[in-house]
């Protein structure tokens, strides 16, 4: 039986390189079997969408343009929709061990409960292939039956980030199917600096408000980041010193948590950051919900908009290409 046709599509914005486009041409897949397209503009859920629409493949598998992949990623994920419930299968994104020190910090932080929570097997590949929710699956690593996702009506383009979570909390709806394989990883690269950290959990904080705001459905875990960011505001005008024990508590947390992953890591430079690198993704997310819940109150929601270039790089009967 031949392999299902699959359609790689990465979004980018104009002139960016494909930095993972050398680890594409080294897929072990039928080259005739697979395309990929390369979607150019400035609003990553239409230029998606776009890409679906013109894509020649059953399966559309969603990378980012610096997501580096093993050359059995295609067969293995293609393998997963043998079972026609399957509607979407991805992987974890791991941080390379050639990233900065901060960056193996700020991977190793997303990998822990405490800073991962939920979420941190999107960062880690732990255990074995299994049906799951959006918590574990990350759209720089995620791909989709293409019948399903149009059926769906893909991606709300007016969401960026947390558009992938809202379609796949839609697909379970109708009860599809989620395979989170631990074995899919790709590699990916943390922010560099601290302020791009500091932006990265801003906007993922504002996306989860935005995607509750338009699917009405609320997770109470995502609340506790709100509110410690209320708490953490009016701490110090807080007189009686019993108010300052759960500020205490989160402090110990935070060193248990930052000595246990430096001592994991065996880096005594990890440990000096983790403290921070917590805090940031804590304050800024909780930061973030406000910001998006403030916005949609407001009416000042992101418009989808914006011209997309679709450029194919390797057609589905063209031999494998190291170019971009």
């Amino acid at each position: 039986m031949d392999q299902p046709a699959i359609s790689i599509i990465i979004p980018v914005k104009p002139g960016f390189s494909i930095t993972a486009a050398q680890r594409l041409a080294a897929v072990d897949y039928p080259p005739e079997r697979y395309e990929i397209i390369v979607a150019e503009g400035y609003s990553p859920s239409r230029q998606r969408n776009a890409a679906v629409a013109t894509a020649r493949g059953e399966i559309v598998y969603f990378l980012d343009d610096d997501s580096l992949t093993s050359p059995g990623f295609l067969a293995l994920a293609a393998s997963h929709y043998k079972d026609p419930q399957v509607a979407a299968v991805g992987g974890p994104s791991l941080t390379p061990a050639t990233d900065s020190l901060l960056q193996r910090s700020i991977g190793a932080a997303l990998a822990s409960v405490l800073g991962g929570g939920g979420m941190r097997n999107r960062y880690r590949a732990q255990g074995k292939a299994r049906l799951t929710s959006d918590s574990e699956l990350i759209l720089c690593n995620l791909s989709f039956r293409r019948e399903r996702f149009l059926a769906c009506g893909g991606l709300d383009e007016r969401l960026y980030p947390n558009e992938e979570n809202e379609l796949m909390d839609r697909m379970r709806q109708t009860g599809a199917g989620l395979i989170h394989d631990p074995q899919l990883a790709v590699y990916r690269s943390q922010r560099p600096t601290w302020r791009l950290l500091c932006r990265q959990f801003l906007n993922y904080g504002r996306g989860r408000a935005e995607q509750t705001h338009i699917s009405r459905r609320i997770q109470p875990a995502s609340l506790i980041p709100a509110l410690f960011v209320v708490y953490a505001a009016l701490v110090p005008f807080l007189f009686c010193s019993l108010m300052w024990l759960p500020l205490a508590a989160y402090g110990l947390l935070v060193f248990a948590f930052s000595v246990r992953e430096a001592s994991t890591a065996r880096s005594l430079g990890m440990f000096f950051r983790l403290p921070l690198i917590y805090a940031i993704i804590h304050l800024a997310y909780g930061a973030g919900l406000w910001w998006g819940a403030l916005g949609t109150l407001l009416g000042r929601r992101r418009k989808p908009g914006g011209e997309v270039a679709l450029r194919l790089v390797k057609g589905l009967d063209d031999p494998p290409c190291a170019g971009n």
